[in-house]
C-alpha cells in the first residue's frame, strides 16, 4: 500500500511539474514582450511560436528532474534540499534547452524556417523561465509537503519502523524518528536479543522479540521499513536479519556503525581477478574534483573583487586599533596531511601565545583586541582565506583546517581523524552549519566531517554555503 502510494504521488509530481513548466514558459514570454519591463530592440517573435516549442519543454523539465534524482520520494529530505534539487534540476532543463533548441535551428529544420527564427528562444525568456519556473514548483512541493504533514499529524500514512538493536544507536535512531513525526514514521519497537527479560525498550517503545524472531515479527506487526542499528560485534546476527527482511519485500536501512563511518565509500576494485576493497576512496576526485576546482577558482575570485573594499576598510581599521600587522599566518593541516600557511586577519594581541602555547579560542577569550572580538564575532578575520581558496590550498566548502599541534594528538585518540584529510579544508563546512563550530566536540565534528566527505556533491556545496549566509545572519542577529 505504501509502495503503490508513492508511485501515485510521484505520478502527481511529474504531472504537476509539466503542467508548471508550461505556465513558467508562458509567463517568462509575457514578462517578456508584453509588459515592456524589458526593451524589444529585435522585433516581437509571435506567440504561436512559442507555444508549438510548449510540448518540448513540459517534457524537458520532468526529464531534467529524473536525472536529479527529484522523484526518488525521501520522507526526510528537507526544504532546503528541496530547494536546490529543484534549482539544479532546472538549470539543467534550461541548458538542455537551449542546446537542443541551437542544434535544431542549426541543422535540422529548413532555410525558410530558420529565416522565421521558428525555433529560437530569447535568452530573456529562458532567463525569467528558470526563476518562475523554481519558484512555481518549489511552490507546489511546499504544498504537497504541507498536506502530507497534515495527514502524518493525523496518523494517516505512516511508515511502521522496526528497529533492529536497543543499545545506543538504536536509541539515537528512535530519538530521531520521534523528534520528526512530520516525516511520516511510527516506530512500532525494537528487536534485540536482550528481550528475553524486561520487554520495554526505550521512551517506552516495546521491546517486541529478539533478532531470531525478526522475520515473525515483521509479519505481525505489518513493518514498512528496518532500520538495523547493530553494534560491529554483531555482524553475523546482522546478516540473518537483513536475509529476514529481504524476504518481506521491506526496505531496509543500515546505521552505520564504526567501521562503515571508517570505510567512507568503499569500492570494490580487481587486482588480476582478485577482488578488493578499497577502504579510503571519496566521491571528490576525477573530474568531480575538476568541477569543485573550477567552482572554487570562480566564487573566490569573484568574492576577493566583491570584498576588496570591505577588506581595505577591516585593514586600516586594525592598524588604527592596535600595534602590529594587519594579517595573522598560521601553519594549518590540508589535503593529504600537507602543511600550508593560512591567512587571516589578525584578531588578537602581539605575542598572544607566548605564555600559553597554542590553545583553543574561547568566546570571551582575553587575547583578543577589543575590534579582533567584533572580527570573529561575524566572521570577518575568516574573509583573507578567499586568498587561500584561490590559489587552490583551501576550498570554499571542506572540513575546517587544524594547525598541526592539534592534529597531532586528535590522530591518537580518534583513529578516523585523519580521514578528514582525503579532501581540501574549506572556510566553512558541513559541521559548522550544523552547529560544531570552534572548542565543540571533536567526535561531532569528525562524524559531520566525514559525511561530508562521503557524499559531496555540488549540490550539497552549494547547500552549505546558503546554510553558512543563513545560519550566520541569524546568528549575529540574535
Amino acid at each position: 500500500m505504501v509502495k503503490r502510494y508513492s508511485r501515485w504521488l510521484i505520478a502527481l509530481y511529474v504531472a504537476s511539474d509539466a503542467v508548471l513548466a508550461a505556465v513558467a514558459f508562458v509567463l517568462a514570454y509575457l514578462l517578456r514582450f508584453e509588459t515592456g519591463i524589458i526593451p524589444v530592440t529585435k522585433g516581437l517573435p509571435p506567440f504561436r511560436q512559442y507555444v508549438n516549442i510548449l510540448p518540448f519543454v513540459a517534457a524537458l523539465v520532468p526529464l531534467a528532474y529524473y536525472l536529479q534524482g527529484l522523484y526518488r520520494v525521501h520522507r526526510s529530505r528537507s526544504r532546503v534540499d528541496d530547494f536546490f534539487v529543484v534549482l539544479v534540476g532546472s538549470v539543467l532543463a534550461v541548458v538542455m534547452g537551449i542546446v537542443s533548441t541551437l542544434y535544431v535551428q542549426t541543422y535540422v529544420v529548413s532555410e525558410e524556417l530558420k529565416a522565421r527564427g521558428a525555433f529560437e528562444v530569447s535568452q530573456p525568456v529562458w532567463a525569467l523561465f528558470l526563476v518562475l519556473n523554481v519558484a512555481l514548483t518549489f511552490a507546489s512541493r511546499e504544498v504537497v509537503r504541507q498536506a502530507l504533514e497534515r495527514r502524518f499529524r493525523a496518523g494517516i500514512g505512516l511508515k511502521r519502523i522496526l528497529v533492529a538493536g536497543a543499545g545506543e544507536l538504536g536509541k539515537l535512531v528512535a530519538d530521531r524518528i520521534l523528534e520528526h513525526r512530520e516525516l511520516g514514521f511510527r516506530v512500532v519497537g525494537f528487536i534485540d536479543d536482550r528481550a528475553g527479560g524486561d520487554h520495554l525498550g526505550h521512551r517506552g517503545l516495546p521491546l517486541l522479540g529478539t533478532l531470531a524472531e525478526a522475520g515473525e515479527i515483521i509479519r505481525r506487526e505489518r513493518i514498512d521499513q528496518l532500520y538495523v542499528a547493530l553494534p560491529l560485534e554483531e555482524h553475523v546476527k546482522m546478516l540473518d536479519v537483513v536475509e529476514a527482511a529481504s524476504r518481506e519485500l521491506l526496505d531496509i536501512k543500515v546505521v552505520p556503525d564504526l567501521l562503515q563511518v571508517i570505510a567512507l565509500r568503499a569500492r570494490l576494485e580487481d587486482l588480476d581477478g582478485v577482488p578488493i576493497v578499497n577502504l579510503t576512496d571519496v566521491p571528490l576526485q576525477g573530474l568531480n574534483s575538476a568541477l569543485k576546482r573550477l567552482i572554487d577558482l570562480t566564487l573566490s575570485g569573484a568574492a576577493l573583487l566583491v570584498l576588496a573594499l570591505p577588506c581595505a576598510i577591516i585593514a586600516a581599521l586594525i592598524r588604527m586599533t592596535s600595534p602590529g600587522p594587519i594579517f595573522y599566518r598560521q601553519e594549518r593541516m590540508g589535503l593529504d596531511g600537507k602543511a600550508f600557511t593560512v591567512t587571516k586577519f589578525r584578531s588578537m594581541y602581539i605575542g598572544a601565545e607566548e605564555d600559553t602555547g597554542p590553545v583553543w579560542a574561547s568566546e570571551d577569550d582575553p587575547r583578543c583586541t577589543p575590534f579582533g572580538r567584533f572580527l570573529r564575532r561575524y566572521d570577518l578575520d575568516e574573509l583573507p582565506q578567499f586568498w587561500n581558496v584561490f590559489k587552490g590550498e583551501m576550498s570554499l566548502v571542506g572540513p575546517r583546517p587544524e594547525r598541526p599541534f592539534f592534529v597531532e594528538q586528535f590522530k591518537h585518540r580518534f583513529p578516523q581523524y585523519m580521514l578528514r584529510h582525503k579532501v581540501k579544508a574549506g572556510i566553512t563546512g558541513w559541521a559548522q552549519v550544523n552547529g560544531w563550530r570552534g572548542n565543540t566536540s571533536i567526535e561531532k565534528r569528525i562524524e559531520f566531517d566525514l559525511y561530508y566527505i562521503e557524499n559531496w556533491s555540488v549540490r550539497l556545496d552549494f547547500k552549505i554555503i546558503w546554510l553558512t549566509v543563513l545560519r550566520g545572519l541569524l546568528r549575529n542577529a540574535s
